[in-house]
């Protein structure tokens, strides 16, 4: 059975997180996506995976996610990257392979941009970095402009479950924290994954990024018919071999 462990960040504020502890090892850490948890298949495949190689493992939830504390509508991409990389520098040793789904790849590249001796490897899985501007402020319509500007809020339909609810304190934070403004300098091995029947991060976002990034080790992989999730087995699979690539070659 899965046991969860909560982070005290503030007297306010536990996070709910999962951890596979090992002495002297580098950690796979996973990031969610937006308005996410960690109650899917990649959280479980990734820590068992872990045990495998004997690597440490470490994902968590952050503040208004899953079971964490905090109101989902409180939050922002610069609160989120706060969580993460408060729970990394205090709960994981060595290096780590930062694995970002959808707004986890965001996440990711801002840990590697503030903690760049730290990272192992990035992967991407369906990578959304700089979201909030390029996939939802430049596509709004007008009066789904006046709404976030005049009401705060707005709710959009998701595929998911519940509708997501888009503050404008999030598209104006997320505005402060881009990241495909200029180029990506990283010193890592990167893969990015993609699924050619994604509706919510499109090729066009996937290439853009490969095309943002300098790292000698990187490399973009299509999967036909996967969707955002990149969560069935043939997914599971095509993940678990790049873990695999990126650990015999290092």
């Amino acid at each position: 059975m899965t046991k969860f462990n909560y982070y005290k960040l503030s007297k306010a504020k536990k996070i709910r997180y999962l951890k596979l502890y090992q002495k002297n090892r580098d950690y796979i850490v996973f990031l969610h996506g937006f308005m996410s948890d960690l109650e899917g298949k990649k959280p479980k495949t990734f820590l068992d995976f872990a045990k495998k190689n004997k690597l440490g493992f470490l994902a968590l939830e952050y503040s208004g996610h899953g079971k964490s504390d905090g109101i989902f509508t409180d939050g922002s991409i610069l609160s989120w990257f706060e969580d993460a990389l408060a729970v990394l520098d205090e709960l994981t040793n060595g290096k780590q392979i930062l694995i970002g789904s959808s707004m986890g790849g965001w996440i990711a590249l801002l840990l590697a941009k503030n903690r760049p001796n730290r990272i192992h490897s990035i992967i991407g899985v369906a990578a959304a970095p700089d979201f909030t501007e390029e996939s939802m402020w430049k596509n709004f319509a007008e009066d789904q402009k006046k709404e976030v500007l005049n009401k705060g809020v707005l709710y959009l339909p998701s595929d998911y479950g519940e509708p997501y609810p888009i503050t404008r304190y999030l598209i104006e934070n997320g505005r402060q924290n881009l990241v495909l403004r200029e180029p990506l300098e990283l010193h890592c091995p990167v893969r990015l994954m993609q699924g050619t029947e994604d509706t919510a991060v499109t090729r066009e976002t996937a290439l853009n990024l490969f095309d943002h990034i300098n790292a000698d080790d990187l490399s973009l992989f299509f999967k036909r018919g996967a969707d955002h999730s990149f969560s069935d087995q043939g997914c599971l699979e095509i993940l678990e071999k790049s873990l695999e690539d990126i650990l015999q070659g290092c």
